[in-house]
């Protein structure tokens, strides 16, 4: 426990001084106003681009605070979801390439908390970064079109986050499988891609399924998922985290040798 506070220590120093604690919350908090704001000037946009002939008049449908939201959230899901695997595809590979790792490697290391350390420190900027986006889109909502219950929005939040962390996972488990970070980004987005293309397919057969989770979310906007479905998808989820958890963390052991001197 002592060596998982000093090496998340070190994260948080390698966090603040690559500014990541900055960065990252400032792209989300960007993605999240950007929807509310654009969608309410849309009129106004069209008509200072000129793009609109002479006297020709258009009636935008007013969108209701849950389809803005779903609409932050479709910005986190292929923005944001690209920003934080490029965030942290180095974060393992990457020391061991640069050969930094071997100060650590020379000492009796529990490599689990050395993954728990990174995992824990990229977690808690990812979470708190997609809160703020979610807040800020909140905000502007209110603030532009109607109001939204706050409770459906910690719903659909909360329930979101563990999909976050399930794909912040794999960018790490990867990261310390694979030699280099470009590789790990490459294998983060190839596997996204894949299990979102199994899903199309065998989706309708498989409700559990953890990639089900943003459409669950997006549910709590609107009404209620299925609970069992809900839960069953959860759970699954968090086994998935887990056991990436513990292949990441045995890659890195595994992998010690490959280090840079």
């Amino acid at each position: 426990m002592k060596q998982f506070g000093i090496l998340l220590q070190k994260e948080w120093r390698e966090n603040v001084r690559n500014y990541k604690i900055f960065w990252i919350p400032c792209v989300f908090i960007l993605l999240g106003i950007t929807e509310p704001v654009v969608n309410y000037f849309m009129p106004q946009i069209l008509e200072a681009s000129g793009g609109l002939p002479e006297g020709a008049v258009f009636e935008f449908p007013t969108p209701s605070p849950a389809q803005i939201l779903m609409a932050v959230m479709e910005q986190f899901q292929t923005i944001g979801i690209v920003v934080l695997i490029l965030a942290y595809m180095g974060t393992i590979a990457g020391e061991r390439k640069s050969g930094t790792a071997t100060l650590l490697y020379v000492r009796p290391l529990s490599f689990l908390s050395y993954f728990l350390s990174k995992w824990t420190m990229a977690a808690a900027i990812s979470l708190i970064s997609l809160w703020l986006g979610f807040l800020a889109g909140y905000y502007y909502t209110l603030l532009f079109f109607e109001e939204l219950e706050f409770s459906a929005l910690l719903q659909m939040v909360g329930s979101y986050s563990i999909w976050i962390l399930l794909i912040l996972t794999l960018t790490l488990a990867a990261s310390a499988i694979l030699p280099n970070g470009g590789l790990a980004a490459a294998a983060a987005f190839a596997v996204y891609l894949l299990v979102q293309l199994a899903d199309g397919l065998l989706g309708a057969n498989w409700t559990i399924s953890p990639m089900k989770l943003p459409g669950y979310a997006a549910a709590w906007l609107t009404g209620n998922p299925r609970l069992s479905e809900f839960v069953g998808a959860i759970g699954l989820a968090l086994l998935a985290i887990i056991g990436l958890i513990v292949l990441g963390s045995w890659a890195a052991w595994k992998n010690k040798a490959k280090t840079k001197v």
